[in-house]
């Protein structure tokens, strides 16, 4: 999850909402990556997204079984959606995404039915990820 903080530092030093994620498989981590939606004018440019997908490359399969993601924040629909569609095993995660969140906070997308699931554990450095979230919207505020 330090790792997955480091990628939130990066979107924040790029005035992009703080948000980094990791995807981890054996102890090392395949794929890394932060919120870019504002520099690549992406709507789909979320750090699980891009985290996912440099996964995917690492280990040259979409299929992502036996690795787990980091995400500082709850993953919203669309992320959530590409964690089933990548068979990842598990989800680790920081703070709760009242908003979009998709894992429990506003809706939550497991056990629907789906032909994959995967084990959340949530509030790990909660307050770390709150942190920077805090600082960078109060930073936009103050201009």
């Amino acid at each position: 999850m330090r790792e997955a903080l480091k990628e939130a530092e990066l979107a924040f030093e790029e005035e992009e909402v703080p948000i980094g994620s990791v995807v981890v498989e054996n102890g090392s981590i395949i794929g890394r990556g932060h919120n870019r939606k504002e520099g690549l004018k992406d709507p789909t440019a979320h750090a699980e997204i891009i985290a996912i997908t440099a996964a995917a490359h690492s280990i040259g399969s979409w299929r992502l079984e036996g690795a787990v993601l980091y995400s500082t924040v709850e993953p919203c629909l669309m992320c959530a959606g590409a964690i089933l569609q990548a068979r990842l095993s598990g989800v680790v995660y920081g703070a709760n995404d009242e908003k979009f969140g998709s894992l429990g906070s506003v809706i939550d997308i497991r056990d629907k039915g789906w032909n994959w699931n995967f084990t959340v554990v949530s509030g790990v450095l909660d307050k770390e990820s709150k942190e920077l979230l805090k600082k960078f919207f109060a930073k936009r505020r103050d201009g």
